[in-house]
């Protein structure tokens, strides 16, 4: 078991009705296009595959998925869309779960490398895909640059949504490299909001391509989006292409 926090069944059971716009064809075509370039005509290990938002519809596409899930309930939610044979999932944390065979393609997207809460739970986790991957494989990351220069000197709360059924932000610990997303949404039309927090370990692009180098690979590509926009000082996130080298 990792520091990662588990998702509740509550959690798993409303995810994907709080997810529709990024599991919207719009939102999710560029994520599959780029992906199935990377697999080629190999398999690919989806890490903290969840209910599947992007791995069932990649194996529609023909590419052969195989995932890794910490919570049992984001699995359980996953497997009423597709079967066991069709898409494998081990139980387990991504940083030291194993599964048999070897992947053209490591992907682990939408920030949830941050769910490791320490570094060297992140590095193993770049280890655990290097492990996996065949020589020439590819180790794929969707990460959030972290948004410090909104922070004014003495503030440490940053607005992400502001919307008329959620209201979003962080805190951030400078020093630990920790934020914490707080969640205020509204589920009813009686005035009342759920709240909700999560903890996040944050890491810069550098950060990442250090921990790449320790697990022996070597970055290829980064950039902006799954469109494939240059990454400059101004992006919010950044689409990572780290590759093991051929033997």
């Amino acid at each position: 078991m990792t520091s990662s926090e588990l998702w509740t069944r509550a959690t798993a059971d409303r995810y994907d009705a709080e997810e529709t716009e990024m599991s919207s064809a719009a939102a999710l075509g560029p994520t599959l296009a780029f992906l199935a370039e990377m697999a080629r005509d190999g398999r690919a290990l989806e890490f903290a595959i969840g209910t599947g938002r992007v791995g069932v519809p990649l194996r529609e596409r023909g590419v052969p998925v195989v995932g890794i899930e910490l919570s049992e309930h984001m699995a359980a939610v996953l497997r009423r869309k597709v079967d066991e044979d069709t898409l494998p999932v081990t139980i387990g944390d991504m940083a030291t779960t194993l599964v048999p065979g070897e992947f053209a393609l490591v992907y682990l997207v939408y920030n949830t490398i941050t769910n490791l809460l320490t570094q060297a739970e992140q590095v193993e986790c770049f280890r655990n895909a290097a492990r996996h991957l065949t020589p020439g494989g590819r180790f794929v990351i969707e990460l959030g640059v972290p948004p410090l220069r909104f922070l004014p000197p003495g503030q440490v709360a940053v607005p992400f949504d502001v919307s008329e059924r959620h209201l979003g932000f962080d805190t951030f610990d400078l020093v630990a490299q920790i934020l914490v997303s707080h969640h205020f949404t509204r589920d009813g039309d009686d005035g009342r909001y759920r709240r909700g927090h999560s903890r996040h370990r944050y890491a810069w692009p550098a950060e990442l391509d250090l921990m790449a180098q320790i697990a022996g690979l070597e970055l290829e590509q980064r950039f902006a989006d799954w469109d494939g926009a240059p990454f400059t000082q101004d992006s919010a996130k950044h689409i990572s292409v780290w590759r093991k080298p051929a033997a």
